[in-house]
């Protein structure tokens, strides 16, 4: 059985799909230690290059900042040793002209944009300056897919289960189109859509880097959406529920898998995927940051 000193990587969900990524795509699977009196999560435990990481994930229904924030504090309570937490699953994503984020992809926190209702009340702490150095080496090896293979190789693991395997169809509706009810979109307006060409980059997906808006209510608004998106103060690449739980308390990077556009036509059909996606940039950034001595 691990020790608690030698867990060292927080790893926080908010649903079971990105809890069952996380620990899918682990290297090992670990037996750990018991946890401190009054810790509310139940946690896996397992190892990513030569981190060994505590996973948890928030409980069923309970979505939000401050339920987020309720597992945050008891996981560094019960693994007072851990050097940062990662909050890795989904949101939804805000595509405009200049920036072509399609479902699937990964956005990459710089920042909070926080608020209730998401007016703009200010950004959150930075992520940890050991997290912000990998990203650079991130970035350039995510530009070479011809040399750099590792997100994709760890998203190759979650492909062989049935669960996580990408969606075929990838609708983006124009912000004036309004869902006409059930849980697709086959009923509505099909000449709506936005057409966008084929992507050639050679990844699996892309990534971008940016404002991650998170608030307490779900953004199913796609004229809302754009303002936020459009506004040069704010610029939100996705939006999302829980990180402005976590960012001015503990030192965490935010990772989001983009499963839906924000808008009204909103499902869970991409959510699984966009789970592991998110997942697989995860376990890439942790491969490139170096343990400590001893850990």
């Amino acid at each position: 059985m691990g020790s608690q000193e030698n867990f060292t990587i927080g790893w926080v969900c908010a649903l079971p799909e990105e809890y069952n990524a996380a620990c899918a795509i682990l290297d090992e699977d670990l037996e750990g230690p018991e946890t401190e009196q009054g810790d509310r999560n139940t946690y896996f435990f397992g190892r990513v290059a030569n981190h060994r990481i505590v996973i948890t994930c928030l409980p069923s229904g309970r979505y939000g900042l401050s339920s987020a924030t309720r597992a945050a504090k008891d996981m560094m309570r019960s693994f007072p040793h851990l050097r940062f937490l990662l909050l890795v699953g989904t949101a939804g994503g805000a595509p405009t002209a200049e920036r072509d984020i399609r479902l699937g992809d990964v956005v990459y926190d710089h920042g909070k944009l926080v608020g209730g209702e998401l007016q703009r009340t200010g950004h959150m702490n930075s992520p940890p300056l050991v997290l912000l150095g990998a990203l650079m080496e991130m970035r350039r090896r995510h530009h070479n897919p011809a040399k750099f293979r590792g997100v994709d190789e760890h998203l190759k693991l979650l492909s062989k289960y049935p669960n996580f395997q990408r969606p075929e169809e990838d609708r983006l509706f124009r912000s004036d189109a309004k869902h006409r009810g059930g849980t697709d979109c086959l009923s509505c307006d099909m000449d709506a859509l936005v057409m966008r060409p084929p992507r050639t980059s050679g990844r699996a997906f892309n990534v971008f880097y940016g404002t991650i808006a998170s608030a307490n209510t779900v953004m199913k608004d796609a004229a809302q959406r754009d303002v936020y998106a459009n506004d040069p103060n704010t610029n939100a690449l996705c939006f999302e529920m829980e990180a402005a739980g976590l960012m001015n308390d503990f030192p965490c990077i935010v990772i989001r898998g983009i499963s839906n556009y924000s808008d009204s036509h909103k499902n869970d059909e991409w959510r699984q995927y966009a789970a592991s996606t998110a997942a697989a940039y995860a376990k890439e950034l942790l491969c490139l940051v170096k343990p400590v001595r001893g850990s």
